[in-house]
């Protein structure tokens, strides 16, 4: 199946379409809001019970945290065992100048089918994020580096980034990092900034035992 770049899409993609088509006819239940997947890339199983919905910043120091700290016990408890898959979206903000860059750096790995080890490269050497960087990050993990240079250098990917933050504007997000929990049936409810593993804990365990749990901010006040 091809979307609508061009690009041929992966199992997760087309599952990720399928999800937003049902997002865009199931209304949200009372408390939860609708998040648009829009064939974003997918960690996991396509068929998961329980979805996270990750809008984040490459430039963002607690989207780093969040990684280095965070995800790994997800993946291990969560991810691979596949109750809950993993979605995400580019939300660059603005202070970051680096932010954009990254985005459309990885859109053109992803392009290639390395969004994944793309991702991992931008978060495990944020204090070295450039046009020379990304160029030489997309060589080591064996990209075809003609193509890659020729999309990242042509700016490519802009317009799903600007979708990534129309789509993220409408949910309510403001600030990276942010996640919707939650699933296309029953609607997400958000986690907002880089909290502990043990508040993903607990919302995961009550999403996937089809019980309430209470929205969580951790962000950080200037």
């Amino acid at each position: 199946m091809i979307g609508g770049s061009g690009k041929a899409l992966t199992t997760g993609q087309i599952v990720a379409q399928q999800q937003a088509q049902q997002q865009a006819q199931q209304p949200a239940a009372q408390g939860r809001v609708q998040v648009s997947t829009n064939g974003a890339p997918l960690q996991g199983d396509a068929n998961a019970k329980v979805t996270i919905i990750e809008f984040s910043d490459f430039q963002c120091p607690f989207c780093e945290r969040f990684y280095t700290q965070t995800l790994p016990q997800i993946e291990t408890d969560y991810i691979k065992t596949g109750k809950v898959n993993l979605v995400f979206r580019n939300w660059p903000l603005p202070m970051h100048e680096q932010a954009t860059p990254a985005a459309n750096a990885i859109e053109c790995a992803e392009e290639q089918g390395k969004f994944w080890e793309y991702h991992n490269k931008l978060f495990e050497n944020q204090q070295s994020l450039g046009d020379v960087s990304f160029k030489q990050w997309a060589a080591d993990l064996g990209l075809d580096t003609t193509k890659f240079n020729s999309c990242y250098d042509s700016k490519k990917f802009n317009y799903e980034i600007q979708q990534d933050l129309s789509d993220g504007s409408t949910a309510g997000v403001t600030g990276t990092p942010t996640f919707f929990i939650g699933n296309p049936q029953k609607g997400y409810q958000a986690i907002v900034g880089a909290c502990p593993y043990s508040t993903f804990d607990a919302a995961l365990k009550a999403e996937l035992a089809g019980k309430d749990w209470s929205v969580a901010n951790c962000q950080v006040k200037a």
